[in-house]
């Protein structure tokens, strides 16, 4: 089974021995319950360095009080067992104390680009991302870290924080990886029963046709609304947004002038779906 450190000076130790001989690290930071997008991170990860450290830690400081901390899934000799298969390392699997010790009261919160979407409709979701996120980093010090572009904008919080920071890590953006008929891999969708499950693609199917015609010059507004419309139609419960933004900033997308994303996110059942997509 692949080797497992517990504590940051385990963590710490097995790096140094790596750094002494040179060798490039790069980490994978997840919250277990791996599916096939996970692995394409370990993927990517080893395209760029010659180890790979894994992170398995289901983070308290993201979850709402109403969320889904206690029922999120999880699979801890399972998902030890995928990373060896693909090559990782070691994995870092700490108990809550390890990150947050008694007293713990720093957070990071990356502001305005934290503060809307994801960041309006889960208050305190990203602060306690990019806190944990911060820890893991500085806990490592890799030369890469790599995250998904299915969580989007994580993944530009990741990128201004590091940036804010000075943090020097350089990090790396998987594509999203999708099921065949167009579904986003993700853990929560273990939560959709099998009728909503068939429901469940026409998000991708609608951001892509927003996508296309924003890329073809109709109006991002106009677009927008007939996306949240398809989404009601097919049977989505409560559409948190379905929005085109900047793909740097997250503000309302302004012409065609600059890079733009299709970004949604609605509930089926108990499941709450996230995604995205390039103009």
């Amino acid at each position: 089974m692949i080797e497992t450190v517990k504590t940051i000076a385990e963590l710490r130790r097995r790096l140094g021995e790596w750094r002494a001989r040179n060798e490039t690290i790069a980490l994978v930071p997840t919250m277990g319950a791996l599916h096939e997008g996970h692995l394409s991170l370990v993927r990517v990860a080893k395209a760029k360095a010659g180890r790979i450290v894994a992170t398995l830690f289901v983070n308290p400081a993201q979850f709402g009080p109403n969320e889904d901390f206690a029922d999120y899934p999880r699979d801890t000799d399972g998902d030890a067992q995928k990373l060896e298969n693909e090559g990782c390392d070691l994995l870092f699997r700490p108990d809550a104390e390890e990150i947050y010790p008694p007293g713990h009261a720093t957070k990071v919160s990356v502001e305005g680009l934290g503060d809307i979407l994801e960041g309006e409709f889960r208050p305190g979701f990203f602060t306690g991302v990019a806190t944990v996120v911060t820890k893991l980093l500085m806990q490592a010090l890799p030369d890469f870290a790599v995250f998904g572009e299915k969580d989007y904008q994580q993944l530009l919080i990741i990128r201004r924080l590091t940036r804010d920071l000075d943090i020097p890590v350089v990090i790396e953006a998987a594509p999203t990886v999708r099921d065949d008929d167009g579904l986003a891999l993700a853990s929560r969708n273990a939560y959709l029963t099998s009728a909503e499950r068939e429901i469940a693609p026409v998000l991708f199917g609608t951001l892509s046709q927003v996508a296309e015609n924003v890329g073809r010059g109709v109006d991002a507004e106009e677009q927008a609304a007939w996306g949240l419309d398809q989404l009601e139609r097919a049977g989505f419960g409560k559409i948190d947004y379905f929005t085109v933004r900047d793909a740097e900033t997250l503000e309302p997308a302004a012409g065609a002038s600059r890079p733009a994303r299709v970004l949604a996110a609605a509930w089926l059942g108990k499941a709450r779906l996230i995604d995205n997509v390039a103009v």
